[in-house]
């Protein structure tokens, strides 16, 4: 059955519908990555975008049961040049027509999706609509012009009550602004003692659980609409030791004093080099952002920059000059793309034990 994507602009492209068919006004954005489509769907930093997968063939090897991002995915839809319905994979319990069809997620394929890559990376992101029919275009584009931007994005996603995930190591408070299932493996494989949060739990209640140290996660949307979190962050600096994941590294920067801008069509793959600025060293990240931190706002604060995109310049990365406290732009924890960077937790767990030990000396 046709299914056509139409733009803000006015323009609209041609496909075969699959998945679901609740359509819903998104961002529409593109992701380069080649694998890792099970990832991208379930990640909730996807909530309120419509995604174009660049690479051509989605689907190959099915969807299982352990690379999930979140139970429940908060993307708006998929465009794809070609999905595999019949998947050859040892892992794969489904296909993944059969997955978007049951978490809801609308989606087109058999549609031009260099051209539409193409276009927003000329024109910038747009908002979008799948529908069955161009026979109202008209009466489409002039909703989608007249629609605002969502900015509740956190609130959608983030937990609604705190929950324990036990272990015999440090205590480490993750507020949850949308969080990849990836950080919280990645913590617990280091034996973090985890206590997950909402998103607007306040500073009195988070230091009442005795953290030794405090993860902000990824998650979705514009930092500056959280404002509720960034004045709570305000208070935990310089009391515990901090690590922040994308969303959280520039709530860290806003807390801070920097000032954060919107990208033109932002960093969404697996293949994006960052260079550590007191390493030399480049790692080849996985990226899921919009936002980034404005560089020439950190002058006024006391964050040094330490890690650069060496694709646009753009800051991946800051520490604070007085407190064990730094964030980076990008995904350390991979899930999907590569692992370079996971020493970053090692790092945080390293700046937890000396915190420790100072203040038990």
């Amino acid at each position: 059955m046709k299914r056509y994507l139409i733009l803000e602009d006015g323009s609209h492209y041609e496909g075969i519908g699959f998945g679901a068919d609740n359509f819903q006004i998104g961002e529409l954005v593109f992701n380069t990555s080649m694998t890792g489509y099970q990832e991208v769907l379930s990640d909730l930093s996807y909530c309120g975008q419509i995604t174009v997968m660049t690479y051509p063939l989605i689907g190959n090897y099915g969807i299982n049961r352990d690379d999930f991002e979140s139970l429940n995915p908060a993307i708006f839809g998929l465009i794809v040049k070609e999905a595999c319905k019949s998947p050859n994979n040892f892992r794969s319990a489904e296909n993944i027509d059969e997955f978007l069809k049951l978490k809801g997620i609308p989606a087109i394929e058999n549609i031009d999706t260099r051209a539409i890559t193409k276009k927003i990376r000329e024109v910038g992101t747009l908002k979008a609509i799948m529908s069955d029919t161009i026979e109202n275009k008209d009466d489409i584009v002039k909703m989608l012009k007249e629609t605002p931007y969502m900015n509740d994005h956190v609130k959608m996603v983030s937990t609604k009550n705190a929950f324990p995930i036990p272990n015999r190591g440090k205590k480490v408070v993750l507020i949850d602004f949308g969080a990849k299932l990836g950080i919280i493996r990645e913590l617990s494989k280091r034996n973090c003692d985890l206590i997950v949060v909402p998103y607007d739990t306040d500073f009195k209640t988070i230091m009442s659980l005795n953290p030794d140290g405090i993860m902000l996660s990824n998650g979705p949307g514009n930092p500056k609409d959280v404002k509720e979190s960034i004045n709570t962050i305000k208070e935990l600096i310089g009391k515990v030791p901090m690590f922040g994941i994308c969303l959280g590294h520039q709530l860290i920067s806003l807390a801070c004093g920097a000032d954060t801008i919107k990208l033109k069509f932002g960093h969404r793959g697996g293949n994006h080099p960052v260079k550590d600025l007191e390493t030399n060293k480049v790692s080849i990240t996985s990226q899921n952002h919009s936002y980034a931190v404005e560089k020439e706002s950190l002058s006024n604060t006391d964050l040094i920059m330490t890690h650069v995109s060496l694709n646009d310049g753009s800051c991946e990365g800051v520490k604070h000059k007085k407190y064990p406290v730094f964030s980076v732009q990008y995904h350390p924890e991979s899930s999907p793309g590569p692992e370079d960077s996971k020493y970053l937790f090692d790092n945080f767990i390293d700046m937890i034990n000396n915190n420790y030990g100072e203040k038990n000396a």
